[in-house]
């Protein structure tokens, strides 16, 4: 796998995007990402629709890729770490968060976190909540308007169309504005939204091999 970086600067506070659909925020020593989506392949499998569960091994795969590269203290989820509840999928996550018990895991719940204490005690989790707050950023799944603080969110999984002389590209990207960085979804089984995103914002588009700002 191809770790491709950019730091950028919000707030005086330094964070590292990278093509791998997570970004570090340095000064907290934390992996931050949103949108896993665990349990959505055997949601797919349990209502009969065939998909291997090789989609959710290799988000993961990349995941702990992404904790060796960082070596963070904590990683953030920004909401829908899970998809439809607990099932087999779920199993296999928490097999691998087990890899980690040094490491710190703090969920923002999103709309897709229906998370029963049984669940909670399972997925090992050192701190749950809608909303964190941290300085100056606010890290929630989506976007509050009335709320002063600059907001970190995911929720969209945002997209952004490059027409090239074939054909037109469709990328995920993260977008900065002037009080919001939104996540791309970190896992590749969904889809990309390149309508319903910030308006005015920077557009940190990915490939495999790069990441370039449009």
């Amino acid at each position: 796998m191809n770790v491709q970086t950019k730091k950028i600067k919000i707030r005086q506070e330094t964070f590292t995007l990278t093509n791998q659909r997570a970004l570090f925020w340095e000064e907290q020593k934390a992996l931050i990402l949103s949108d896993l989506h665990i349990g959505k392949t055997a949601h797919f499998r349990k209502n009969g629709i065939a998909l291997a569960n090789q989609i959710m091994k290799n988000d993961l795969e990349r995941l702990s890729i992404l904790i060796e590269y960082f070596k963070p203290e904590k990683f953030i989820v920004v909401g829908d770490l899970l998809h439809a509840g607990d099932n087999s999928d779920v199993d296999e996550f928490c097999s691998w968060r087990n890899q980690y018990t040094d490491l710190q895991f703090h969920l923002i719940e999103g709309n897709h976190d229906r998370i029963t204490k049984k669940l909670e005690s399972k997925l090992c989790l050192n701190f749950k909540s809608e909303l964190l707050e941290i300085e100056d950023f606010m890290l929630i799944h989506d976007f509050e308007k009335k709320h002063p603080k600059f907001q970190i969110t995911g929720h969209i999984h945002p997209g952004f169309v490059i027409n090239s002389a074939v054909k037109k590209i469709k990328l995920p990207c993260f977008v900065v504005t002037e009080n919001q960085l939104l996540l791309p979804a970190f896992s590749e089984f969904t889809g990309l939204d390149t309508k319903n995103l910030p308006k005015k914002g920077r557009f940190y588009v990915f490939t495999d091999a790069e990441i370039y700002e449009i």
